[in-house]
């Protein structure tokens, strides 16, 4: 068996199966590629990727389809992740580039990456292990209720309302707002509550009540902050693509829409050199996506988050990848300049 050329063989089965979505017979494939052999030969090629396991004949069509073994062994022989046109680069770079905050950024990204690839979209909110505090904020909205607001140097912004059991006027929060600033700044988001009683240690005695009670809500505002949360974008696609599912495509919109599975998904993908991680059809251990596959990466300090898609199986691999890393890398660039 002549190896490189059962590969191309099922390369072009996939190629052919993505854009045609209907199952691919040995004639289609020497009249829409040039493999330079016969169709008998194809079809003794076909045979032997049928015996490998790596196509399959649904039902009793005479054209095969690739099994999730043939699409693992096809994106594992990539030569290199197809790049975006200048045109793609351009649309990236217009449409993020006039975002406002993290939460903004975020949002533009998934409907971005989403109508790249008529997928659904989906990352998740920078992970704050080595997050620090950039800026606290404390505004008055009324005597007992202040305005608390943390910023980190991810970019992540929480801010709650919190009452407070004495009325404060302007320049005493002001003082305590100041205070508390230098005490946070650049300290860990995870040692907030313990930085914080701190700062409130250090403070007057007539400040110390109400100092604590603002250093709770700075407490609860970080630990809000480390919640694992991701944005999604596309699922109108995935519904179209229902014909791709042979069993039932609820459990897949059921775990979109709890998230935690996806989550958790993500979490566990491990790092590819290419930079592109690809989980295909029972791949994932999740048995809601067994019909799926999920093409991610890492983005911003740490790869900690990751931003990907997720779809059916019959998927353009190459193109969702080059997405994917494209996205990936001017989200890192915003992140890390914000």
């Amino acid at each position: 068996m002549n190896e490189p050329r059962k590969l191309d063989v099922l390369r072009a089965i996939v190629e052919d199966y993505v854009h045609f979505r209907e199952p691919v017979g040995s004639k289609a494939l020497v009249e829409r590629h040039q493999l330079g052999v016969s169709s008998a030969t194809i079809r003794n090629d076909m045979a032997a990727l049928e015996d490998d396991g790596l196509i399959t004949a649904p039902h009793t069509s005479a054209g095969r389809v690739p099994t999730d073994k043939g699409y693992r062994v096809f994106v594992d022989h990539l030569a290199a992740v197809r790049p975006l046109s200048s045109a793609e680069k351009q649309a990236i770079q217009t449409l993020l580039d006039g975002a406002e905050d993290l939460d903004d950024v975020l949002e533009r990204t998934v409907r971005l990456l989403s109508q790249l690839t008529n997928q659904v979209a989906v990352v998740q909110y920078p992970q704050l292990g080595r997050a620090r505090v950039r800026h606290v904020e404390a505004v008055s909205l009324a005597p007992r209720q202040i305005l608390l607001v943390l910023i980190a140097d991810t970019g992540t912004v929480e801010q709650r309302v919190h009452t407070v059991g004495e009325d404060v006027d302007r320049d005493r929060l002001a003082y305590l707002r100041q205070r508390f600033l230098e005490g946070l700044n650049g300290t860990s988001v995870a040692r907030v509550p313990v930085a914080a009683a701190e700062v409130v240690a250090a403070l007057p005695p007539q400040d110390q009540r109400l100092g604590a009670e603002l250093a709770q809500g700075l407490g609860i505002l970080a630990e809000s902050s480390r919640e694992d949360r991701m944005v999604m974008a596309g699922t109108a696609y995935l519904a179209r693509s229902n014909s791709d599912f042979l069993q039932s495509i609820s459990p897949v919109l059921e775990a979109l829409e709890e998230q935690v599975v996806l989550l958790r998904l993500l979490s566990e993908m491990a790092s590819d050199p290419r930079g592109v991680t690809v989980t295909i059809g029972r791949e994932n251990p999740y048995v809601s996506l067994t019909e799926t596959s999920v093409v991610a990466t890492g983005y911003g300090q740490d790869d900690g988050a990751k931003v990907g898609v997720l779809g059916p199986t019959r998927m353009d691999y190459p193109a969702t990848m080059a997405a994917v890393r494209a996205v990936a890398r001017y989200l890192s660039k915003i992140i890390a300049g914000s």
